[in-house]
């Protein structure tokens, strides 16, 4: 039977492993300036959420996905931009014609 410092050892040693897998195996967050070669985002309305952009999220959170700038209202948006970006793009790309 395992003491309970080397089952405090181990359940450290398992939270460790799994900070550190998912940081490998998701996709990058950039919340980076869009580049110049990027296609701007002219919506003022999140695609995911509806929330005005910059309001009261302040600033949002911006990324380039497959050359096209996305504007969120806040990060927690990005999860569900991942889960459909297809949708989302278009609705980004639909607010420039």
């Amino acid at each position: 039977m395992k003491t309970f410092n080397q089952q405090i050892i181990g359940g450290l040693a398992l939270a460790a492993a799994l900070c550190i897998i998912p940081s490998t195996t998701r996709a990058a967050d950039t919340n980076s300036v869009a580049s110049a070669s990027s296609k701007p985002d002219l919506l003022k309305t999140c695609p995911v959420s509806g929330e005005q952009i910059g309001g009261d999220m302040g600033k949002p959170y911006t990324f380039v996905y497959k050359g096209q700038e996305v504007n969120l209202c806040c990060p927690m948006c990005k999860a569900k931009f991942d889960k459909d970006p297809a949708t989302y793009i278009k609705k980004i790309q639909d607010a420039d014609k």
